[in-house]
């Protein structure tokens, strides 16, 4: 009888620590803290003379404290619209650029490697001379095609609550049907190759940028929605927590 309750109690105890996330180890790993990096412009907006990434974590590519977490119903980040002439094409709103990104027809179409409940790197990267868009769902290009008129290249990390038809990844900028959490949101306007797509994937949930030439809008969402590109393009949240519970589901590439 004692060791049956002794058994129990290790039982019960266990399951605790299993629920509070403290057999991850990414629970008790360091944590870049909000800020901790971000792209230096001397010159101003827009600038890329002398630009370089500044801060503690950029080298070390730390995880975030916090990620964004969406709850599908209403809740949202809304960007300038003036951030539509930095990513160089005036005829689209942000949103436009947006909606291109997460849309499922173009992202996620007949595609099942979306997992529901992980994290995964997803980007797009148009290539206008050669008519060629591709998709990234982790490491790989999952597809090509010839739509887009405008260089752009569109990178981050989400965790995707489910899986059901058009409901699986919206972007959440200035939409609402999100269910889920994303980190590390960044924006090109240039077309990057598939070794610099890697690149970013292999840095992991908390990597930096690499390519700050072409760098136009940066949102970690680790604790805000600030663009931390150096071009002002901060975010408006609504309804969106930034939380430190997040670690379920992630692996380090």
């Amino acid at each position: 009888m004692t060791y049956g309750w002794a058994i129990l109690i290790i039982a019960i105890v266990l399951v605790a620590f299993f629920s509070l996330n403290l057999f991850n180890p990414y629970t008790f790993a360091p944590k870049a803290s909000p800020g901790s990096c971000q792209i230096l412009r001397p010159n101003g907006p827009g600038s890329n003379l002398f630009v370089s990434a500044v801060g503690p974590t950029c080298t070390t590519n730390e995880i975030p404290q916090y990620v964004a977490r969406f709850n599908g119903s209403g809740s949202g980040i809304t960007v300038p619209s003036s951030s539509k002439e930095i990513f160089g094409n005036s005829s689209f709103s942000s949103s436009g650029y947006a909606t291109c990104f997460f849309n499922v027809e173009w992202v996620c179409g007949g595609i099942t490697t979306i997992e529901p409940n992980m994290w995964q790197f997803v980007a797009v990267s148009n290539n206008p001379p050669a008519n060629q868009l591709n998709l990234y769902v982790g490491e790989q290009p999952v597809t090509d095609n010839g739509q887009g008129t405008n260089a752009i290249t569109i990178t981050a990390w989400i965790y995707p609550i489910t899986h059901q038809n058009d409901n699986i990844v919206t972007w959440p900028i200035l939409g609402n049907i999100f269910n889920g959490s994303i980190a590390n949101i960044q924006v090109y306007n240039t077309s990057l190759s598939s070794s610099q797509v890697f690149a970013l994937y292999s840095e992991g949930i908390g990597g930096t940028p690499i390519d700050l030439q072409h760098l136009v809008g940066w949102w970690p969402l680790n604790g805000n929605s600030n663009d931390y590109s150096g071009n002002g393009n901060n975010g408006v949240p609504t309804n969106v927590i930034f939380t430190s519970s997040w670690e379920n589901g992630y692996s380090s590439p």
